[in-house]
């Protein structure tokens, strides 16, 4: 059974965070998939996994395309992700079941630590998962690196 990690980002832009934790996924040989909720919020995360900092692209796709299967990263609001993710990285909010992160190696939810919404969404991410016998663990970025605080 895989495990969830929950990030609280309060230092680090959204962008930023999900193209590390993509780039640390596809080190460890994964694919994944990046769920949210909004087209929006996709298309920034498109635009910084294509431009990114100095190390350029990150080759993913967008739900909806003839090559979704073959995408080593595919961004999507759709709970079908159809490149068989070993990881699934949730942003927005967008929900994730216990039996849905049995099957992977990792689940990411990375939210808005100064988004009072998006704290009790994770919260409550946090507390079903747990009731579920999900193995979780906590890391935030209030000390200014990243550190775990909790675990189930």
């Amino acid at each position: 059974m895989g495990e969830v990690f929950f990030y609280h980002l309060t230092q680090s832009p959204l962008d930023g965070a999900v193209r590390l934790l993509v780039e640390k996924s596809l080190g460890a040989g994964w694919r994944v998939a990046v769920r949210g909720r909004s087209e929006a919020l996709l298309d920034q995360l498109d635009a910084a996994l294509w431009l990114g900092d100095e190390a350029g692209f990150l080759p993913h796709g967008r739900a909806g395309g003839a090559h979704d299967a073959d995408q080593p990263i595919l961004l999507t609001v759709g709970r079908e992700a159809v490149n068989r993710p070993d990881c699934l990285l949730c942003v927005e909010g967008a929900e994730i079941g216990a039996e849905e992160v049995g099957l992977l190696a990792r689940a990411m939810i990375v939210f808005d630590g100064h988004d009072p919404q998006a704290v009790q969404e994770a919260r409550n991410q946090w507390r079903s998962l747990k009731e579920a016998g999900v193995k979780a663990k906590y890391w935030s970025e209030e000390s200014g690196r990243w550190a775990m605080k909790a675990e189930t």
